[in-house]
């Protein structure tokens, strides 16, 4: 995508910092990136979902709504998560394996792919 005026990037981290690797779980990540593709301007929020007992996607994927992004790096996403985000037309992306920095440039040279599929989640006391 070449269009990047006004848009916003959240990518889950455990750390702050464009070189911090992308969480491998949405909604338990401690910070969302917030990266600004215009001006390059990097914010973190704290994911209000990290410490949650129940519902940590949907708080998460809230915090990304809250945040103004536009688009969604993210390993992978539970279906609620998912439904939130669908819901604020934010774009979820398949992030790499790599760092926040990664993901940026591998979507600016149009190499990440849309995230498809979704999973039902991870539901204390399921069995």
């Amino acid at each position: 995508m070449s269009q990047t005026k006004g848009k916003k990037v959240a990518v889950p981290v455990n750390d702050q910092g464009l070189e911090s690797k992308v969480a491998p779980v949405f909604g338990r990540a401690t910070y969302f990136c917030i990266y600004d593709l215009e001006t390059g301007k990097t914010e973190y929020v704290e994911n209000a979902g990290a410490i949650s007992q129940g519902g940590a996607g949907i708080k998460a994927a809230q915090c990304v709504v809250d945040a103004g992004a536009s688009l969604l790096f993210t390993p992978q996403c539970g279906d609620n998560a998912a439904e939130v985000i669908r819901s604020a037309e934010i774009e979820m992306y398949q992030s790499v394996e790599g760092t926040v920095e990664e993901n940026i440039k591998n979507y600016q040279a149009g190499k990440l792919a849309l995230l498809e599929s979704t999973h039902a989640g991870f539901h204390h006391g399921e069995k």
